[in-house]
């Protein structure tokens, strides 16, 4: 008899073995009894509901469909994450995205409407859904390029910045950072000129060479700008005050790249001393994103960073328990949590690492299902000792072995 075959409690037993998963495991996921998923299994009990059986193929971490005998759905964003960066790569491709010339009906995008689809796609990135925004991002490359074009504004060049930006960091996120470097390198020389919009473009370029394994030339881009930013006269306004902080982060990460102990240190802690000085709930124009517990978190990452899991596993156990924390966009919250697990690993701690992936998981499946670094993570478990259930229901979903 083939698997779709089966009755329904004997997929929910099969796949519960194939997870390593107990009875009682099963069962206090479900917040049921033993009894009942014995009874399940067995075909006693009738898993006729669709919100049950929804609640056990959570439980399984497969598709309910899986569980109802029909074809199991490509694991998400596997092949359309694929197709999604050859889409963006062509556009970057693409030198002919301008009009011909003022006929071109092409050009006649309102900048209302372009600054609305930006607005939706920075919302599709820090909710984490990374084929969603792939497939956003071509026609909105080519819409703002042709924007640009048409009226030579500041705000176009803005939303222009803020597009290429969006680029460099999903591409730099599933592993593309030389296609990101390339986007990043778009934004600044759209930003040139404009100090405010090259500090936002230059902490993609930080992050784009820090992935290339380049961060002695992160550190040198992003100090500079810190610093020229620091030596306007408006530099203490509130639309400078977070870029300035959100460079030294950058910096700092990228020292820590180096291994430069003591610079990450003076670096956080001047961004420490702007991130106190900002309004609770400041206006955040260009989408920085800083704040005192991004920098919290940034001191924890540095830390991993710097080979110091013990210090960075104290440091976490202060960042998660504050406002900013849970405040902080999904995407961020799982990427962060990635940090925490490289930390556990660090200090030989394998299965609390595997709960900090399992928690960026339920945060933001993308971050662990997508993202390479997550996969060289649940493989360095792998090769610690037999996986948790749940760890293994990651490492299937990753394409390892579980």
């Amino acid at each position: 008899m083939t698997s779709h075959n089966l009755p329904i409690g004997r997929r929910v037993a099969r796949l519960r073995a194939r997870r390593g998963m107990t009875q009682q495991m099963l069962a206090d996921q479900l917040g049921k009894s033993k009894s009942w998923v014995d009874k399940v299994e067995r075909g006693i009990r009738t898993l006729d509901k669709v919100s049950v059986i929804q609640e056990v193929a959570a439980a399984l971490r497969v598709d309910a469909a899986l569980l109802l005998g029909r074809a199991t759905p490509p694991e998400p964003g596997s092949g359309s994450v694929a197709a999604g960066v050859d889409g963006v790569r062509a556009a970057l491709a693409r030198y002919d995205a301008v009009p011909a010339g003022p006929g071109d009906p092409a050009a006649a995008t309102p900048i209302g409407e372009l600054g609305g689809r930006v607005g939706h796609a920075w919302l599709t990135y820090e909710h984490a859904d990374y084929p969603g925004l792939l497939r956003l991002l071509p026609e909105l490359l080519g819409d703002a390029q042709r924007a640009h074009h048409d009226r030579r504004g500041d705000r176009t060049a803005g939303l222009l910045v803020q597009v290429y930006r969006l680029t460099a960091s999903v591409l730099v996120k599933l592993g593309e950072a030389d296609l990101g470097w390339l986007a990043a390198d778009r934004a600044m020389a759209v930003a040139a000129g404009d100090a405010p919009l090259s500090a936002t473009a230059t902490v993609p370029v930080g992050q784009a060479l820090r992935a290339l394994g380049r961060a002695r030339l992160a550190l040198a881009a992003t100090v500079p700008a810190a610093q020229r930013i620091a030596t306007r006269r408006s530099a203490d306004t509130p639309e400078l005050l977070p870029l300035r902080g959100a460079l030294l982060v950058e910096a700092a990460r990228a020292a820590a790249g180096c291994g430069e102990a003591r610079s990450v240190r003076e670096l956080l802690d001047l961004a420490t001393r702007i991130a106190v000085r900002m309004n609770e709930g400041h206006d955040d124009p260009h989408r920085i994103g800083f704040g005192p517990v991004t920098v919290a978190l940034a001191r924890v990452s540095t830390a991993v960073d710097l080979g110091e899991g013990r210090e960075a596993i104290i440091r976490h156990a202060d960042v998660i328990g504050s406002d900013g924390w849970r405040r902080l966009p999904v995407e961020h919250r799982a990427s962060y949590l990635l940090d925490v697990a490289r930390a556990h690993l660090l200090v030989g701690d394998p299965l609390t690492a595997g709960r900090a992936l399992v928690e960026a998981d339920r945060t933001a499946p993308a971050e662990i299902r997508l993202r390479p670094v997550a996969r060289t993570l649940i493989a360095a478990l792998a090769r610690a000792g037999p996986l948790p259930a749940d760890v293994a229901c990651l490492a299937t979903a990753v394409g390892l072995p579980g």
